[in-house]
């Protein structure tokens, strides 16, 4: 089995694409689910967020992997495959890794460095498990992932170098200001209460923001939100007068169509002009994929829009050099520590299978010899067996601890197939050792 992943991030599709392919929370699971059922996958997991829609699977079969991971990928976004497919990136084996590790640290965000992406990688690797689509492979790869991102951010300076997708298009929106002198004082109102809204609004309460209103549908994760902060919370009934006394609107929820139109905020502008708000400008900072404010917002007079398309328009990379090649050194070393284990693992199940049929040609010979030497006590039989076991023990500890090494490198597959062509192993005891669970069914 190898591992695959075919995606689409801001990097390979345009905004208007990845945000008509964006996965509702409800369809991942299903989307797990069908993979795993799929001919080619035995593990899955998927990675959605607002730039990048990720599919990881281990497959048996590259072409057939890729087409059915493609196909799983169109029938779920909604998105057709001829129109989907010229978006679509395909990374295999350690170039998968690669990919992953180099997403972990924050190097194919939209913002350089940004450290959200970690606890993407946590929730995705989460919700397979729930979904009981994730084996060694996936376990694995993921769990190493969150603690490569983490070793970057702890070693080097790509927390300078970047920062969270809410931060930077608060940066767009004041125009060269420091966020925090350009938020001071002012009203802000947040649309949602999930992950990113919730950042978005502990940015604007750090920040120092004169007053601040959480709106959510569900209106006790509102208020529980908005507990922490000493802000408002309102039920998205609301948002309309709210957004007459906002300065600042940060917008991103689940919702499959627009929150906010662009004749809401027509309307809200010309309350404003009439109110206490005339002559102050409204910023819309839209977050979500996909979006929830419409696009013909950026016609509206009075207001400043900016939005995935936009934020992915900004020159975002602005790191120093030296730490991205850094964390580029990192994602090479581990890239290749994790290979080489993932090699080193497969030879194990037959290494232990060799010894557990030496130990059973130990225990067949000792019972031969018992049945010939009739006259020995207990003391000598304990000393002939260990002396036994010490023998096998010796002529099999160089030839398994090499063979652990050279599966290691690259290319060192074949070595458990030699060495279970060698001792001539029962594949059935092999698999057993792979698969214990179903050696007890």
């Amino acid at each position: 089995m190898s591992l695959l992943v075919v995606g689409l991030s801001h990097r390979s599709a345009p905004v208007s694409v990845l945000e008509r392919a964006a996965l509702a929370p409800q369809a991942r699971g299903k989307l797990l689910q069908d993979t795993v059922g799929a001919e080619p996958a035995a593990e899955a997991a998927v990675l959605s967020t607002c730039n990048r829609i990720e599919l990881y699977a281990d497959v048996d079969k590259f072409h057939a992997g890729v087409a059915e991971l493609s196909t799983l990928l169109a029938q779920h976004s909604g998105v057709e495959l001829d129109e989907l497919t010229p978006y679509l990136y395909v990374h295999y084996e350690d170039r998968a890794v690669h990919h992953l590790f180099s997403v972990a640290c924050g190097l194919d965000s939209m913002v350089v460095g940004e450290g959200q992406i970690l606890g993407q990688i946590k929730d995705a690797l989460a919700v397979a498990q729930e979904q009981h689509t994730t084996g060694r492979l996936l376990n694995d790869l993921f769990q190493q992932a969150l603690r490569v991102g983490k070793r970057a951010h702890s070693e080097t300076g790509i927390d300078k170098a970047g920062q969270s997708l809410v931060t930077f298009g608060l940066e767009q929106l004041a125009c060269g200001t420091p966020v925090d002198e350009w938020v001071r004082g002012r009203r802000a109102l947040v649309i949602g209460a999930g992950s990113m809204s919730s950042l978005a609004a502990v940015t604007l309460a750090r920040a120092g923001v004169g007053e601040l209103v959480i709106v959510n549908r569900t209106l006790e994760r509102a208020q529980r939100l908005a507990e922490s902060l000493e802000a408002r919370a309102m039920p998205m009934a609301s948002v309309a007068d709210e957004l007459v006394a906002a300065d600042v609107v940060v917008s991103c929820t689940g919702a499959a169509g627009l929150v906010l139109s662009a004749a809401d905020v027509e309307g809200a502008v010309r309350r404003r002009a009439a109110g206490a708000s005339a002559g102050t400008a409204l910023s819309v900072l839209d977050l979500a994929m996909p979006r929830d404010v419409e696009t013909a917002v950026h016609r509206v007079d009075g207001v400043r829009l900016v939005d995935i398309e936009s934020l992915a328009d900004a020159e975002a990379n602005a790191p120093m050099a030296g730490d991205v090649e850094a964390v580029r050194g990192i994602v090479a070393e581990e890239v290749a520590a994790f290979g080489a284990a993932q090699r080193a693992a497969t030879i194990t199940p037959t290494v232990v299978a060799l010894r557990a049929m030496a130990a059973d040609v130990v225990t067949s010979e000792m019972t031969r010899l018992e049945g010939r030497l009739h006259g020995m006590d207990d003391k000598q039989r304990a000393e002939i067996t260990q002396t036994v076991r010490r023998v096998v023990d010796k002529l099999l500890h160089a030839p398994t601890v090499r063979v652990k090494q050279l599966a290691g490198e690259p290319g060192g597959a074949g070595y458990a197939d030699a060495l279970r062509e060698l001792f001539d192993l029962d594949p059935q005891a092999v698999a057993a050792v792979s698969n214990p669970e179903q050696e007890r069914q």
